[in-house]
């Protein structure tokens, strides 16, 4: 018994003699929450675009349309859903109502809806077969719902903001959660407005009341992510092309916001001195247009064309949203969906074997010398361990060494975002035959950054970290030769 307490007491002792692990590294003062890092951790969703405008052959309905019109004649929201999980979406969103009014929902607020149609002799509700397609096929669900409406007799009045808010909590209590809701800034014109037919301004500053709106889907739905050009918590990133900035910052200051008429090209950069983590979104068709018009099927985007949208995109720290329009029958097209499977595979044979996991890997300095930050976390393949130097060293130099001279022409980097972002200037460098040569200088890194370079052949690569705001910590250092069916650059 003696022996069982003496050997109790040394364990102790032992214990209480070990030294404390140094802290975490400080996080930024802007950081994102674990529910943002999730999203951006989809990297990749869809838009349908869907109403009578597929009907009508136009972009932006009048309001004027009879939901007579709206007849799909082999309507498949499943096929949607299994064509975005093939190609790697992680979630769709539907215009549950676009510019002209027309509700893909029974609404009980309005008759210019699903239910006076056609559509399954007016007792389909797509936007609850939308919902239940997603769910059953593992993705998360987002609804489209335009603040402008060129049918409703109110619009330009307060009596529409009622309705519109009302049509809000028709769908985010009805259809369960929703992880996502898409605002944009259209600020009326002209329209058919209940028959008359003439042009309403509203003043986007003070009309819609945002700021009450926001609010009110809090409430609604706690956990849902508001997209706009102004966030709350995911924005437009200035354009319709898919792509972020060279240089983009996931921070951004929201007083220089404004749903509606924020300057596209802040958008499009982020702010290194922003108050706020909002997600940078890059929406994209894959054709000319937003709805389908049987004239642009000669013109869907190319998968090269898609693949370089998403090294512009995702490969900039954003995330990218492609719009999938059905056709009259309510389908994706075959030709969407022959560029889609193509875009897939290009997109898996690029980033198929990382050449630098398992390999050696060191730097300059790390962290304090211990094991938590060393530089071998950057080539583990677990995105939560990371490489992190002591305070104030720059430039901080992480090298990886090959076994054997691999060919490649793809680098990709991460920071650890739950620190927030740090990097601002960087070089990637390659061992030559004697000296380092530099082959790629960039800008910032944040959640990830694919670069593409030169193909070369070495055995030994560098990252180096020039500037940051904060000190340095890389999480992840991937090196991929791409397919030879991408578009060299």
């Amino acid at each position: 018994m003696k022996t069982k307490k003496i050997t109790a007491i040394l364990s102790l002792l032992f214990l209480n003699c070990q030294p404390t692990p140094p802290l975490d590294l400080d996080p930024n003062n802007v950081v994102p929450s674990q529910t943002l890092i999730n999203y951006q951790q989809m990297e990749l969703i869809g838009f349908i675009h869907f109403t009578v405008n597929t009907f009508t052959d136009k972009e932006w309905g009048y309001g004027d349309e009879s939901p007579k019109i709206f007849n799909p004649s082999e309507m498949d929201v499943e096929q949607w859903a299994k064509t975005a999980k093939a190609v790697g979406m992680k979630q769709l969103i539907l215009t549950a109502k676009h510019h002209d009014g027309f509700c893909l929902w029974p609404s009980q607020y309005t008759e210019h809806s699903v239910k006076n149609s056609p559509y399954k002799n007016g007792k389909g509700d797509v936007v609850g077969e939308f919902v239940t397609a997603c769910r059953k096929y593992g993705l998360k669900a987002g609804l489209y719902l335009s603040p402008w409406d060129r049918n409703h007799k109110d619009y330009g009045t307060l009596a529409y903001i009622t309705y519109y808010k009302n049509q809000l909590e028709e769908l985010l209590t009805n259809y369960g959660q929703i992880n996502e809701i898409w605002f944009d800034g259209a600020n009326g014109g002209d329209g058919y407005y209940g028959g008359a037919n003439e042009i309403r301004k509203i003043d986007p500053d003070t009309y819609y009341g945002w700021k009450d709106i926001i609010t009110f889907v809090k409430n609604l739905q706690p956990n849902i992510k508001i997209f706009s050009d102004a966030g709350p918590d995911v924005h437009w990133i200035g354009n319709e092309k898919g792509f972020a900035g060279f240089t983009f910052w996931s921070t951004i200051n929201p007083k220089f916001l404004t749903i509606g008429a924020s300057k596209t090209d802040y958008l499009n950069t982020g702010d290194p001195e922003g108050t706020r983590w909002i997600v940078g979104q890059c929406d994209v068709s894959i054709r000319p247009g937003w709805f389908y018009h049987a004239n642009e099927d000669s013109l869907v985007k190319s998968p090269q064309q898609l693949t370089d949208i998403y090294y512009k995109s995702v490969g900039r720290n954003a995330l990218l949203l492609i719009n999938l329009p059905p056709d009259k029958r309510g389908l994706i097209h075959e030709n969407d969906l022959k560029v889609l499977t193509n875009f897939k595979s290009i997109i898996d044979q690029s980033l198929e074997s990382d050449l630098a996991k398992g390999q050696k890997a060191s730097a300059n300095n790390y962290r304090l010398n211990y094991s938590k930050f060393d530089p071998k976390n950057t080539i583990d393949g677990d995105p939560d361990t990371y490489w992190a130097t002591d305070d104030n060293i720059f430039p901080a130099s992480l090298e990886i060494e090959l076994s054997e001279g691999r060919t490649f022409d793809r680098v990709l980097v991460q920071e650890p975002i739950k620190l927030g972002q740090r990097i601002s200037e960087f070089e990637i460098d390659v061992m030559g035959d004697v000296n380092w040569n530099t082959i790629f200088k960039g800008t910032t890194i944040g959640y990830k950054r694919i670069l593409r370079i030169p193909s070369v052949n070495t055995k030994k690569i560098r990252l180096r970290i020039i500037k940051a705001n904060n000190t340095v910590a890389i999480s992840n250092v991937e090196l991929y030769k791409s397919s030879n069916r991408e578009v060299s650059q």
